[in-house]
């Protein structure tokens, strides 16, 4: 990751406001720094679903942040005007000059960040209105935890809750299998990134958020608050979807780096996925024990078995 600045960047917010954009370092006109910076990168976002996403970042009950979003489209006119409509003077609005791609509109966005905390927002998904509330009290409580996420309702194509596991070792145990700490739920301690140098890598684009967390593992602990505090948009013309492919082969990789990296909690993953399986006249799977949960008929909760 290089070390340019974005102090120049073209900055239509501040310039209407009569002020220069000030980067990283101060904010010329402001009193103090904000608590949370809120980041979305936009590109080509449908109108409607940038505005409900806008709407739930406004309405939140935690007040003390500034929303920088960042147009990776430039020359899409319409969502620049749909976002200058806001007037609120939390928003601030940047243009790339050119499409940069998720990644790295994701680290410029961090360098332009102020806040003490970071606050992940795509640009089609909504927050609760106490998401910001809880997620910093979290972080206020526990300055050993660096990224907390929380549990996401999906709707649109799909619809159910996306349930994560609440705790550091837990986490980091399911981190060998699956990106367990969803991204636009997440809230990061910003110095945790920017004091070991960890940054988004373009090259695990699409899954640069599981990236993200298998390099954070070796920093910082991780939590997840057991409450939905985001609802995901699942469409079949979102990210996720347009590059399956892209996203599977990346996900292997990196699942891959994480297992080598850290054995033991891949042994205890493994451990925790024992099947134990009872076949009613050795055929039908009668009952099934996995993650520490007897399944009936392979599907059907009956007792959680403890440790």
């Amino acid at each position: 990751m290089n070390n340019q600045k974005y102090e120049s960047e073209y900055c239509p917010s501040a310039i209407n406001a009569g002020k220069e954009y000030a980067g990283t370092t101060q904010c010329k006109g402001c009193q103090r720094m904000p608590k949370v910076s809120v980041l979305t990168p936009v590109y080509n976002t449908n109108p409607e679903h940038l505005r409900e996403c806008i709407d739930s970042v406004l309405r939140q009950t935690f007040m003390d942040f500034e929303f920088i979003i960042l147009n990776d489209s430039p020359e899409n006119t319409e969502l620049e005007k749909q976002i200058l409509a806001y007037d609120d003077p939390r928003v601030r609005y940047v243009k790339n000059e050119k499409n940069l791609g998720i990644s790295a509109s994701r680290n410029k966005l961090i360098q332009m960040a102020r806040g003490e905390y970071i606050a992940i927002m795509d640009h089609d998904d909504v927050s609760h209105q106490t998401r910001f509330a809880q997620q910093v009290k979290f972080l206020d409580e526990n300055p050993y935890v660096g990224v907390v996420g929380a549990w996401a309702q999906w709707f649109g194509d799909k619809n159910f809750v996306r349930k994560n596991p609440e705790l550091d070792t837990d986490i980091k145990i399911r981190l060998t299998d699956v990106c367990a700490i969803m991204h636009t739920s997440a809230m990061i301690r910003k110095s945790v990134m920017t004091n070991n140098n960890v940054w988004y890598e373009d090259k695990y684009t699409p899954a640069e958020d599981y990236r993200l967390w298998g390099r954070l593992m070796e920093f910082t602990d991780f939590y997840n608050i057991q409450e939905v505090l985001v609802d995901y948009r699942c469409a079949s013309d979102n990210t996720s979807t347009r590059m399956r492919k892209q996203m599977a082969v990346a996900h292997e990789s990196i699942k891959m780096q994480i297992c080598n990296q850290y054995p033991a909690y891949r042994t205890a993953f493994e451990r925790n996925i024992r099947r134990v399986r009872m076949r009613l006249f050795g055929k039908i799977p009668l009952i099934k024990i996995k993650n520490r949960w007897a399944l009936l008929f392979d599907c059907i909760p009956l007792v959680k078995i403890k440790d």
